[in-house]
Parts: structure tokens; C-alpha cells; sequence
């Protein structure tokens, strides 16, 4: 479980989010994590979570919606790939999602209680895996991905979204200071 994922465990697209994950137990990896994404954000005020580095960009609390979009449908692949689920599990289209959503009429600490509502049934999710399930192979969005990878990419991806933000958001000449 401890062990990150091989290059062949996953489709090559993932490799950047996998990079991102320091060494260590992944669950507990997933459980600190969240903890440092929401201390990063809960302290911003209704206005600076609208804010969109450049038009035609998400807003922060799109970026957040997407963020447990994402995870809620990585951890349901994990589900069934760790179940032994053998049929392809279709992908996303995550513009069309944050679309469809209203992430902007949400507040931010509803976004950020269910970001982490989902992380906990994730770790939880994991925590409940016998050993041989972590290693167990399917196919997600036409590629071939472990249970194990997935644990790395859903870490992976919530890093790359918050160095994002951190960076390009709230490291913007633009946002707003209050």
C-alpha cells in the first residue's frame, strides 16, 4: 500500500500529479494533505473566492468544485477496481462539469466541507482495502490503472490544484487583497 505506483500501473497523462506525492503512507498522505489545502483557503473572504487570474478561467470555488468533482469520480473508480469491476469505466469532461455546476453561488466553506466530506470517505475507502487490492488492475477512460495509482493520482491532483491556486490565483498581481 505504502509502495507508489509503477509507470505501467497508469497512463502517462498521470505522471505529473504522481511526482507530486511525497514518499510516505499514502492515506496518511491524503488526511494532511487536506488539512493544508483547506487552512490555505478557508481564511479568504466571499469576494477573493470568485476571483479568476484571467478571463475564461475558472474562479477559485470552481477550481474547488472541480477539485471533489474529480475526486468523487476517482474514488469510484478505485471502488470498483478494488471490487474486481471489469468493464471500462467511462471518463469526463471536466469543463462541461464546472459548467453545469453552481460552484459561484455555493460559499466557500460549504465547498471546502465538501471537499473535505469526500476526502474522509476516501481515506476511509482506502483505510478498508485489503492488501491485494491495492495492486488491482482496470481500466478507467480507455487506460489501464491500478487501485494504488489512483490513491497517488487523486493526492497528485489535489497538489497540482492547490500549487495553481497558490500560484496563478492568489499569486496574481490581480487578487484581491480583501
Amino acid at each position: 500500500m505504502q509502495n507508489r505506483p509503477n509507470p505501467g500501473e497508469y497512463d502517462p497523462f498521470y505522471t505529473g500529479y504522481i511526482q507530486l506525492v511525497p514518499e510516505g503512507n499514502i492515506v496518511q498522505i491524503l488526511s494532511e494533505q487536506i488539512r493544508e489545502t483547506i487552512h490555505m483557503l478557508n481564511r479568504l473572504s466571499e469576494d477573493q473566492s470568485q476571483f479568476s487570474y484571467e478571463s475564461g478561467k475558472w474562479s477559485i470555488k470552481e477550481v474547488l468544485g472541480h477539485m471533489a468533482d474529480t475526486e468523487r469520480i476517482m474514488a469510484y473508480r478505485l471502488l470498483c477496481i478494488a471490487r474486481g469491476e471489469t468493464i471500462s469505466l467511462p471518463g469526463f469532461e471536466e469543463n462541461l462539469y464546472v459548467q453545469n455546476a453552481a460552484f459561484n453561488e455555493q460559499s466557500l466553506q460549504e465547498l471546502l466541507e465538501n471537499l473535505y466530506v469526500i476526502r474522509q470517505s476516501t481515506t476511509n475507502l482506502l483505510k478498508s482495502l485489503k492488501e491485494a487490492a491495492w495492486g488491482r488492475k482496470g481500466n478507467a477512460n480507455h487506460s489501464e490503472v491500478t487501485v494504488r495509482a489512483i490513491a497517488y493520482i487523486i493526492a497528485g491532483h489535489e497538489k497540482h490544484h492547490r500549487n495553481i491556486l497558490k500560484d496563478r490565483y492568489m499569486g496574481s498581481k490581480d487578487y484581491p487583497l480583501s
